[in-house]
Formats: C-alpha cells, structure tokens, sequence
C-alpha cells in the first residue's frame, strides 16, 4: 500500500520549488477569476485530468480528511503519492490551509474532497477545477441535512461546527465515512479519477478498490451485527457527528455537546438530565476516551461510556481500518456488560 505522508502546515514537499513559483503566479493572476473556481456542488462525480500519453510515474494526490487520504492509498498502492497535509492535532474539517499548502494542493495531480460542505476553505480556493475530485456527488441526494449547526469552541481553541436542532445555521452532515456503504461509494470515485488520470494503471487500482471494498463490507456488517443486538435501546452521542451511522444502522440516538477532555457544565449537565427523561440511553457514545469526571457522571445514571472513533484525523496509531474494528469491538464489549 502507498505510504500516506503527513507534511507539517506550511511546508513544501519534496522537490517542488520550481512548480511553487509558477503556482504562485497562477493565484496572484487568478483570484480576479471567478471562473477558474469551481465549488464542490458543481462538480462531477469523479472528475480528473486525462493523462498524458507518457505519464507512467507515481500520481501525486492531497486530500482533505484522512479517511479519504487512506481509501486513496488502498487503491493506489505504490503508483500513488497521497498527501494529508492538516495538522494532527485538530479538526481537518475546519483547519484553514496557509498559502504554501494551497500551492501544494495546487500542484497535485488530484485533490479528492468529502463534498457535504466538508473542508470550506476549497469554496474560497483557486484551484484547477480538473484537479478536483467530489467524492460524495455520487450520492449528493442522500446527504443528511443536519437542520441547523452550532459553532463553538473547544479547549484547544479551536472552531467546531455541529449540526444541532439548537443552532441557528443551517448544515450537512458530513461524516460520510462512517457509513461503510457510503464510503465505499466515495472510494469508487477515488479509483475511477485515478484511472482517468492513468489509464495504463487501471487493473491495479480496480485490485485495490476490490480488496478496500471487500474489508468495509465486512466492516458494515460487522456494524450491523451490533446494532441488531442494540435494538431500539436509547443511545446519546456526545457530539452530533454520527448521523450517517445512525441512519445507516437505524439507532435510536440524541447528541449533546460534551468534550470528552472536558468536564460538563451545569448547564450541561441539566440539559441532559432532561433529555434522558425521555430518552433513556443506555450507551453514551464518545468521541474519544472522556475524562474520569465524565465517565463517573455518566455512569451515575447506569449509562455506559463507549468510544466510537469517527477518526476524520490520523489516528495515534493504527489506520482506518482498525479504529473501525476497535469501534466495533468497543460496542461488543459495552452490549456483553
């Protein structure tokens, strides 16, 4: 499989400094050009450059989120170079690129977005609309609305924005990804824009997409066998980050606002004491590990602490693929209690 490489914000790749320049004068020239922008609504399902009639060397591909820089280099494998260029310590759905990261976005032979209003900073971007691949307009008319989104700071100081029915700001849901069905459609679309753009390629990158899709078929139905035990059994989820898993899997969930590194207001903690009067979950589902003032709280309501890793970022350790299974495995162990 292609090494997935992590460039620190604001730094060149590689050897590029000659293409930087010529980058560089491309945007000073066309942010005056509207029309060498192309947003992810209007963009086909998988659109790419065709190749030239002697390109035979590795494929230079960036992405936005890390699900999709994982799915790329799956079907790949070593006639791709996938670049993930956010930092390792935020949300990529909200990280703002500099200037040397957009040059490098701009220079790749493709750029693979979420689509789903994923990644805002490429609406406002000059980049060759050829480069851009949306990997969700295959089923752009099942993207969940998420009513409104709230827009709010974390401990680390950054901006997240969440669908919420409390909001004041309408949204998409865009955790595509965790919904295997959903990303196996985005990882046809990987694959079909790696072939426009090496044709001479193309029985490698079917083999790849065969062998990612056969790994998050059965990942699916490892999801549903655990949801079928669940039932109708009331779950919270600390963020409203899950909805594509929870439709997919029909789970009967509210989300709140909790960080798990944080400790829940009063307020807080009122709101969810009145939610869980008519909601009575038996599962609290957690980005990652809370804190043990948390999980206590949580547990004083005989509420289990699970964490569902919706890993949008690279993971500390492992791949995709594995913080899935360790998603499973974790509601497994929480459903056997």
């Amino acid at each position: 499989m292609a090494n997935i490489e992590y460039v620190r914000p604001g730094r060149y790749v590689g050897n590029w400094r000659a293409p930087t320049i010529a980058v560089f004068a491309f945007l000073a020239t066309g942010c005056g050009q509207p029309a060498e922008q192309q947003s992810t609504a209007d963009m086909p399902k998988a659109t790419a450059r065709e190749p030239a009639a002697t390109n035979t060397a590795s494929l230079t591909v960036y992405t936005v989120n890390y699900p999709l820089a994982y799915f790329a280099a799956r079907i790949g494998g070593d006639r791709v170079r996938v670049e993930f260029p956010a930092p390792p310590d935020g949300d990529p759905a909200n990280w703002a690129p500099g200037e040397a990261d957009i040059t490098a976005y701009a220079t790749a032979d493709l750029v693979l977005l979420n689509g789903a209003g994923y990644a805002g900073w490429i609406n406002t971007a000059v980049l060759p609309a050829d480069k851009l691949v949306d990997t969700s307009a295959a089923f752009a008319d099942r993207l969940i609305d998420a009513g409104s989104a709230v827009t709010h700071s974390h401990g680390d100081g950054v901006e997240h924005r969440h669908g919420d029915e409390e909001g004041n700001q309408s949204s998409t849901a865009f955790t595509t990804w965790l919904d295997p069905q959903l990303a196996i459609a985005q990882a046809a679309a990987i694959r079909d824009s790696l072939i426009l753009q090496q044709p001479e390629s193309a029985a490698d990158f079917r083999a790849g997409f065969d062998s990612l899709e056969a790994d998050l078929t059965a990942l699916d139905q490892d999801f549903e066998a655990v949801f079928e035990a669940l039932g109708d059994t009331p779950v919270v989820f600390s963020h409203p980050v899950y909805q594509y898993l929870e439709r997919r899997y029909g789970v009967n969930g509210i989300s709140v606002h909790w960080e798990p590194g944080e400790a829940p207001g009063d307020d807080e903690l009122t709101a969810l004491g009145e939610k869980m009067i008519r909601h009575p979950a038996r599962l609290m589902i957690w980005e990652g590990e809370p804190i043990a003032a948390s999980a206590e709280l949580i547990a004083a309501w005989d509420v289990d602490n699970v964490v569902l890793d919706p890993c949008g970022n690279r993971p500390d350790g492992g791949d995709y693929l594995q913080v899935m299974r360790q998603n499973v495995a974790n509601l497994q162990a929480a459903l056997s209690d």
